[in-house]
């Protein structure tokens, strides 16, 4: 009889250890957050350097 209760225990604690508790999967959701913002600013990063390069920066001098 004791057998039997300690395998309900056991494939009771399995059940619990395999459940994805709602931290972890907040910190999922910022991670991949924060990966979409990195690539956002990568990607203003690489234009606004290409908007430099167009840029005429001769000067022109009136007299």
């Amino acid at each position: 009889m004791r057998g039997i209760v300690y395998v309900f225990v056991l494939a009771g604690l399995f059940c619990l250890a395999s459940c994805d508790r709602p931290g972890e999967e907040r910190a999922e959701e910022l991670d991949e957050r924060a990966e979409e913002l990195t690539d956002e600013a990568e990607e203003r990063t690489d234009k606004m350097d290409e908007l430099e390069d167009e840029i005429d920066t001769t000067a022109v001098i009136v007299e």
